[in-house]
C-alpha cells in the first residue's frame, strides 16, 4: 500500500511462505475469517503460484499464534492506523491449543520436539534438534 493508513483501519502486511507479501487494509471489527475471505476473492495476481482451492484452509498466524476464525482483529489490540504484519498459510486445521495439548503430551508420555524444515533452490533437509527433558 502506499500512502498512510486511515486512523479507523489497519494495514496488514501478509507474508507467505514463499516469502511474498501484499498489504491489505482492514477494521478492527473484521475476523481472521473474515480477512481469509477477503484474500481469497481478491487473490493478488503476483500469488498465482500459491492460489488455494478454498478461503476456509487459510490460516493467519500473528506472533506465533494461528488465529482462530471468530478472533477480530481488534480483540489483538493492534494499533489503528499502522501496519501489522502476519502470515498467512494454508492448513486444512489448527493444532491444539498449547493446555490441552500438553495433556495429551504428559497422557502418552510424547516429548516436546520441533521439526525445522531448511529450505532452499537446491535441495530440502529436515533438521530435528535435540531433545531436553
Amino acid at each position: 500500500m502506499t500512502g498512510s493508513t486511515p486512523a479507523d483501519m489497519i494495514n496488514l502486511r501478509l507474508i507467505l511462505v514463499s516469502g511474498k507479501t501484499k498489504e491489505f487494509l482492514f477494521s478492527p471489527n473484521d475476523s481472521a475469517a473474515d480477512i481469509a475471505k477477503h484474500v481469497y476473492d481478491n487473490w493478488p495476481m503476483d500469488w498465482e503460484e500459491e492460489q488455494v482451492s478454498s478461503p476456509n484452509i487459510l490460516r493467519l498466524i500473528y506472533q506465533g499464534r494461528f488465529l482462530h476464525g471468530n478472533v477480530t482483529l481488534g480483540a489483538l489490540k493492534l494499533p489503528l492506523g499502522k501496519t501489522t504484519v502476519m502470515h498467512l498459510v494454508a492448513r486444512e486445521t489448527l493444532p491444539e491449543p498449547n493446555s490441552q495439548g500438553q495433556r495429551n503430551r504428559e497422557k502418552t508420555g510424547e516429548s516436546n520436539c520441533c521439526v525445522i524444515l531448511v529450505l532452499d533452490h537446491s535441495s530440502v533437509r529436515t533438521l530435528t534438534p535435540p531433545l531436553f527433558p
